[in-house]
């Protein structure tokens, strides 16, 4: 899995290509951990080239984002979610803990 990141005025955009999943999962979690050490808690998570998701891939999106959401600092705004992996959100009633935008630009935008 390959993990870029892109500082912007209002937040941090993140984008994954690739599946996540336990092998892969630290790159990841190392990624987010960086932008939450540096004070930044507005992060856009673009997923358009993500092709599967595990439950530890998952559990690290849970975990970032109620260190965001902790004293109203920010939240991860999920972009360009597959429909597979809205399925996987919804099966596992995760699909409210995240708010979800069609294109990169309407989440950066929510900021």
């Amino acid at each position: 899995m390959e993990v870029t990141t892109k500082r912007l005025r209002r937040c941090d955009l993140v984008t994954a290509k690739g599946r996540i999943d336990s092998s892969t999962v630290k790159s990841l979690a190392d990624t987010l951990n960086s932008i939450k050490e540096d004070g930044r808690y507005k992060i856009v998570f673009n997923m358009r080239d993500v092709t599967f998701i595990s439950s530890i891939g998952l559990s690290e999106l849970i975990d970032t984002q109620k260190t965001c959401r902790h004293l109203k600092r920010g939240e991860l705004i999920l972009a360009e979610v597959p429909e597979r992996i809205t399925e996987a959100l919804q099966l596992a009633g995760l699909s409210p803990l995240f708010k979800m935008f069609d294109t990169e630009t309407e989440a950066v935008g929510h900021f």
